[in-house]
């Protein structure tokens, strides 16, 4: 029973699939929190951007 248990563990400890999908998981977190940051510095500047573009818009000839 003991040789099962050491194989079994043996083959956990060498199966390294599962750490891609962790790598992936931490990559698309860093991603995310990059975003927030510039979404964070620069929110009030691209809000005023869309604005000042709806407003040209809207005053624009027929």
């Amino acid at each position: 029973m003991l040789k099962l248990i050491a194989k079994a563990h043996a083959r956990f400890m060498r199966d390294e699939e599962g750490a891609t999908a962790i790598e992936y998981g931490l990559i698309a977190a860093g991603i995310a929190v990059g975003i927030s940051v510039v979404v964070f510095a620069f929110g009030d500047q691209l809000v005023a951007l869309f604005e000042d573009m709806g407003a040209e818009l809207e005053n624009r000839p027929s």
